[in-house]
């Protein structure tokens, strides 16, 4: 029960990766504010925490609004009077190269990706630092590492790498760390039966996908206490991917 009293907001939580972090936070102990657009998944993932033991509750939220954001910090406030912490998991993918790229496409990638985890900072930082401090997660990729054949993600990717380092530097001050995680390719229902999805278990040195509940681990221990002395890292969770390959 490292997150026993904690309050956390999750974006992106109603499915795949967003979901099994918020499971994994609430295990711990955390009320979770689970943060989608889709609100009837939304509303199981808060139903399967509550039979599992845990506390959470559903917030409608468009990330690229800074009205919504305002109204999730608000609605954070009113059940439980903190914020300890925020994951910025939500994230849009368009497979694109860069002259198959619309500017349209590349714009509303950023607008998710980026600007979306931008305007989650900016409205719970506040309420971090009249709480005594904080953890900000966001979840990147292995493309923010590397290259991949995505130009839209990919430059979104390594944009949220510096903005999280920016926010690392800024609130060290009001004692908030931010940490940055990379998953490699996670199995989930909105990638399934895409090619790449075991195409590139060939490049992974552990010869394996990532499960959502690893990457979540480690959403955890950066969130948790037992990662005081942490901020401004990349953290990257793909077998070795960005390492290299043995193959």
């Amino acid at each position: 029960m490292r997150l026993s009293g904690k309050l956390a907001i999750v974006t992106g939580a109603s499915r795949g990766l967003g979901a099994a972090q918020a499971r994994a936070l609430a295990r711990e102990g955390a009320a979770i504010l689970l943060c989608d657009l889709l609100d009837e998944r939304g509303r199981e993932t808060v139903a399967a925490i509550a039979a599992a033991g845990g506390e959470a509750t559903y917030q409608r939220l468009d990330v690229t609004s800074e009205a919504g954001w305002a109204a999730a910090v608000a609605a954070a406030l009113r059940w439980k009077g903190r914020v300890d912490v925020l994951v910025n998991n939500a994230g849009i993918n368009i497979r694109a190269g860069i002259a198959a790229t619309s500017l349209a496409d590349w714009e509303r990638v950023f607008a998710v990706n980026v600007t979306g985890a931008l305007l989650g900072m900016r409205a719970a930082a506040p309420a971090m630092r009249e709480g005594g401090g904080g953890s900000i997660v966001n979840i990147a990729s292995a493309a923010a590492l590397r290259a991949s054949a995505s130009a839209a993600y990919t430059a979104s990717k390594w944009a949220l790498r510096g903005l999280t380092k920016v926010a690392a530097l800024e609130y060290a001050s009001w004692k908030i760390r931010a940490n940055t995680v990379c998953p490699g390719v996670v199995p989930t229902d909105l990638n399934a039966g895409q090619a790449y999805v075991q195409t590139v278990v060939e490049k992974i040195p552990l010869a394996r996908n990532c499960t959502p509940e690893e990457v979540a681990s480690v959403v955890v221990f950066l969130a948790s206490a037992d990662s005081a002395f942490v901020t401004g890292a990349d953290v990257p969770v793909d077998g070795g991917l960005t390492v290299g390959s043995t193959r």
